[in-house]
């Protein structure tokens, strides 16, 4: 009986191994077809992927190419921000100075217009007074046996009414510096003049003689400062003569210059 169960351990064991011998024999002969046909697949993987890398660098050089065509720009626009800071600063320089005198002009311009105020407010305030008469137009004036005050009675213009053709005297309206004038006209044989009065003081004399036929004329100013209310008149003394008509050859006329 043991026999017998020995004899069967030692043929299972047998049908065992050679069981085992074909699998090892059919397990080596799949992996030597399976090697066969990977190995194709591994070396097209490999091409695949160097012409990938072949790509990769051309992709690269030209990424690079533009980075550096990018920095070139970075540099140009780095070099144009520089120059337009510059710019903006001068502007802002220029814009300052422009500013600064454009202050200067208006304090300039405000002292001005105060002081052409001023100027109008003085103006405004102090008194006009000018004058222009002519004696008549009557003809021959004289010759009298007194002296006579001469009544310009053609008033041409008469600023600020200091004079009266009524009696022929200028009244200083305010005291202050006066420019004064006269001409007179003569064309009689014998003695041409006129006298100047300040109030009852005559302060100048006025004279000339004509012999024979002809014409004669003089002139004469005088600049006199006069307080308020004091008066000039012209007089034509006593056996002299003078000559008017529409051409007004003998004028009296004056003006305020300034005040005091």
């Amino acid at each position: 009986m043991r026999a017998v169960v020995v004899g069967l351990l030692l043929l299972g064991l047998c049908g065992s191994g050679a069981q085992g011998e074909v699998q090892e024999t059919e397990t080596r002969d799949a992996g030597e077809e399976t090697t066969k046909q990977t190995t194709p697949d591994i070396w097209a993987e490999v091409r695949a992927l160097r012409d990938m890398v072949v790509e990769l660098k051309v992709e690269l050089r030209n990424v690079e190419a533009t980075v550096k065509d990018s920095e070139s720009q970075v540099d140009e626009l780095k070099a144009e921000l520089i120059v337009t800071k510059m710019q903006v600063e001068q502007l802002q320089r220029e814009t300052s100075d422009l500013q600064t005198r454009l202050s200067s002009s208006e304090t300039e311009l405000l002292l001005s217009k105060s002081r052409i105020e001023q100027l109008e407010r003085e103006n405004a305030e102090e008194p006009k007074v000018a004058f222009y008469t002519a004696l008549t137009d009557a003809g021959h004036v004289g010759p009298f046996n007194t002296d006579i005050t001469l009544k310009y009675s053609k008033v041409f213009t008469n600023i600020g009414d200091a004079y009266s053709p009524n009696t022929g005297f200028f009244t200083a309206p305010v005291r202050g510096v006066y420019y004064l004038q006269f001409t007179a006209f003569g064309n009689q044989v014998g003695d041409m003049g006129v006298n100047v009065y300040k109030n009852n003081q005559k302060i100048m004399y006025n004279w000339d003689y004509k012999e024979q036929g002809g014409v004669e004329q003089l002139t004469n100013s005088v600049v006199l400062e006069l307080m308020a209310g004091d008066e000039i008149h012209l007089v034509l003394p006593a056996g002299l003569s003078l000559f008017d008509n529409s051409n007004n050859y003998s004028t009296f006329s004056g003006a305020l210059l300034f005040t005091l």
